[in-house]
């Protein structure tokens, strides 16, 4: 659970560039191991990914991802014991192009052991003016089953729907711009069955001051998303690419993302720099020490729902050992792709109970983590 609700690592076909609508993607074949590490919790796995295309108008798609978890994290060490999963994910999809149409579906299961998740998703991508405007159209469905370790009564669904507008253009021939909008609906069992809130208990025997009850979240969430992304071609063959997104919800989250990457390639090779900047507020229901029990009809001590502030780093480094002067026979092109991102994040209302200090003296918790992936990609 703590990877369907938290971390999400990248897809192995995650590229910078702006998707094409009158073009399939090429064949080829991704091989992947990443690894996180921070925060008590380290993450490793495999990832492959196959695309072939079948006559002129359609590519199939299929990926396998693993994810192997050991997580003692504070939430873990604070109110439960250390622990380790499994999750498995595979994801077909179909890309058929008509003319200037292409239309795209897939499907995705991921299965750990107290969630299973199954996602359908369509999108429909039209270019238009000579290929200088491209407008995407999107869907996703998804259906969750949420159940708890050591307790096999427990059984609770979650619903999801998301729709996504997007409008590319080339304003000049080194200048692209692209516009998103996205909405999505949440309906069913939305928080965590392992976490709980702490709240005031003076006559706690313990000696702590408070006392742990389970938390309780809205059954509904909404929220809207508004991104531009616009990449520059600078003359040495460079870019610079800067982004911005504004995030809102029903639970009254807000977030302003903000990244800046630039990107050169010198012969072989293509090197990548990026930051990432996120700030967000609280949810109306957060609260890192309730006054009483039950103080209010929601509640939820969640770190990732509390106001927080977050900074990312990435450099990434691309070899490109094959090409169409050097091939393997069938091969027309081979890469390696390695990065690493720094994760540093400052939570300014959720304290570090592993501190063992008095009410209101606790520190602070923040967090830093190392995410790692390298990948080799085949182009057939």
């Amino acid at each position: 659970m703590l990877l369907r609700r938290g971390l999400c690592f990248l897809a192995l076909l995650i590229v910078g560039g702006v998707a094409q609508a009158s073009v399939l993607p090429e064949d080829r074949a991704d091989v992947l191991y990443h690894l996180y590490t921070g925060g008590g919790v380290d993450i490793d796995g495999p990832s492959v990914l196959v695309r072939k295309q079948v006559g002129k108008s359609t590519s199939f798609v299929g990926n396998y991802y693993v994810d192997m978890v050991s997580s003692a994290s504070i939430d873990v060490v604070t109110t439960a014991s250390p622990y380790s999963e499994e999750r498995k994910q595979w994801s077909l999809g179909m890309d058929y192009l008509r003319g200037n149409t292409t239309v795209r579906a897939g499907y995705t299961s991921s299965v750990e052991t107290d969630y299973d998740a199954s996602t359908y998703n369509v999108s429909i991508s039209q270019d238009m003016f000579g290929g200088l405007t491209t407008l995407t159209v999107n869907y996703a469905l998804g259906d969750d089953i949420v159940t708890k370790r050591g307790d096999d009564t427990f059984e609770k669904f979650l619903d999801k729907q998301n729709y996504g507008l997007g409008l590319t253009q080339i304003l000049t021939k080194n200048l692209i711009l692209a516009l998103n909008f996205e909405t999505g609906t949440d309906e069913g069992y939305l928080n965590n069955p392992y976490r709980t809130v702490r709240y005031f208990n003076a006559s706690d025997t313990s000696g702590r001051g408070y006392s742990y009850e389970e938390e309780v979240y809205p059954n509904t969430r909404t929220s809207n998303a508004v991104g531009i992304r616009a990449r520059y071609f600078l003359p040495y063959r460079a870019a610079i690419e800067g982004e911005y997104r504004f995030f809102t919800d029903t639970w009254d989250i807000e977030s302003h993302t903000a990244s800046l990457t630039y990107i050169h390639p010198w012969r072989d090779f293509t090197f990548t720099g990026k930051f990432r900047y996120h700030d967000q507020t609280a949810a109306h229901f957060y609260s890192d020490l309730f006054p009483r029990a039950q103080a209010t009809n929601f509640r939820g001590r969640d770190k990732e729902l509390s106001p927080l502030t977050s900074y990312t780093v990435r450099a990434k480094l691309a070899y490109e050992f094959l090409n169409d002067s050097k091939g393997w026979g069938f091969l027309k092109k081979g890469s390696v792709t390695a990065s690493l991102d720094y994760l540093s994040v400052d939570y300014h209302d959720f304290s570090d109970l592993r501190a063992g200090a008095l009410i209101g003296e606790e520190p602070l918790y923040s967090l830093e983590a190392a995410v790692f992936q390298v990948f080799v990609s085949f182009w057939y």
